[in-house]
């Protein structure tokens, strides 16, 4: 029983990464609370041995070795010291062995079930430093269940044994969007967090970070740093502006988003379920910033008004673009600049 012990110990720690010495504390701690329940009048003088050499588990008390005994519980006449060890004297410290069986059901049930908290505790230590480690990158999900009450999503995030569980609530998933069970689609790790039920991992698929992670994982010179997102203005399942610039001359940044063919932009678009995408050149000139948000709209001047408002003019033909089905564009243009945006046709301004 002793070795299988050992070996079982061996195992988690290799399946679930839990360091063995942690293991044994908890084992130890368990082991005392179960003697000291059923033997309340001894202190520090007992001690639990694992030995992983002799594949040897043992508890014994340490006892000294007196003349005449006041203690039973700290001390041992010289008599029965000397049926234990032949040496033994008066002053000497001598360690009994405690019997297994002298464990009381309740006790060893108490150890076994402070064993297993333990264990718990070390995963959900380990999983809390995984993803929390990943907080603000884009994970696989795969849907285990969606609540019919809450429409929040419940899935499995991460592979094999290191998997666990998240959370998408409703308002953080794609207006529109319908997953089914065991469907597998892209998340963007909102937060982690410690609760009394375990580690608790919150999830989106709405939050403007997921755009700028997949772009980053299907644009190289993104990734690299050579192309750089400026700004995310987002409406998950409609649209999204994203800003990009480039430092070097030579780099069309748009165009290494947009990628050969169109095949980068294509995937991220594919992953977020067919939202539109505009992809617009940054600009440290707020008057061309501006006019490059409003694409695809035509724009024939923008005019500073004030420190973060501006008037834009645009060919009567374009204004319906410009501003956009339900005030789209310009409310999204507004909000990848940062500029309150007045926009007028040519006509009424004339």
């Amino acid at each position: 029983m002793n070795a299988e012990f050992f070996a079982a110990v061996e195992d988690i720690e290799k399946e679930k990464g839990i360091p063995r010495e942690y293991m044994y504390e908890k084992i130890q701690q368990a082991m005392l609370a179960a003697f000291r329940r059923d033997n309340p009048d001894y202190g520090e003088n007992v001690e639990v041995i694992l030995d992983e050499d002799k594949k040897r588990i043992e508890l014994v008390v340490h006892k000294a070795v007196v003349a005449e005994v006041e203690d039973p519980t700290m001390e041992i006449d010289v008599e029965s010291a000397k049926k234990l060890s032949k040496r033994a004297v008066v002053g000497d410290e001598i360690t009994i062995p405690v019997e297994t069986k002298k464990f009381g059901r309740i006790a060893a049930q108490a150890a076994k079930q402070v064993i297993i908290q333990g264990i718990r505790e070390a995963e959900r230590g380990l999983i809390y430093d995984e993803f929390n480690n990943k907080q603000h990158e884009a994970l696989t999900g795969t849907v285990s269940r969606i609540d019919p009450r809450t429409g929040a999503i419940s899935m499995r995030i991460g592979q094999g044994a290191d998997a666990t569980e998240a959370l998408m609530a409703r308002s953080e998933q794609i207006p529109g969007e319908e997953l089914t069970e065991g469907q597998a689609v892209k998340v963007y790790v909102l937060d982690v967090r410690r609760s009394s039920r375990g580690v608790q991992i919150l999830v989106s698929r709405s939050h403007p970070g997921l755009v700028r992670r997949l772009f980053e994982r299907e644009v190289p010179e993104i990734f690299d740093g050579t192309v750089e997102i400026k700004g995310i203005a987002r409406e998950a399942g409609s649209r999204t502006k994203l800003s990009v610039f480039s430092q070097e001359p030579d780099v069309d940044a748009i165009g290494a988003c947009v990628g050969p063919r169109g095949a980068r932009v294509a995937e991220v678009i594919k992953e977020l379920g067919g939202e539109k995408l505009d992809i617009v050149e940054y600009s440290e000139q707020p008057e061309t910033y501006i006019a490059n948000a409003l694409a695809p709209a035509q724009v024939l001047s923008v005019v500073m008004t004030d420190e973060k408002s501006c008037r834009v003019r645009v060919p009567d033909s374009q204004l319906s673009l410009a501003i956009g089905r339900e005030g789209q564009n310009a409310r999204l243009a507004a909000k990848l600049t940062g500029f309150k945006i007045d926009i007028k046709s040519d006509m009424a301004l004339d």
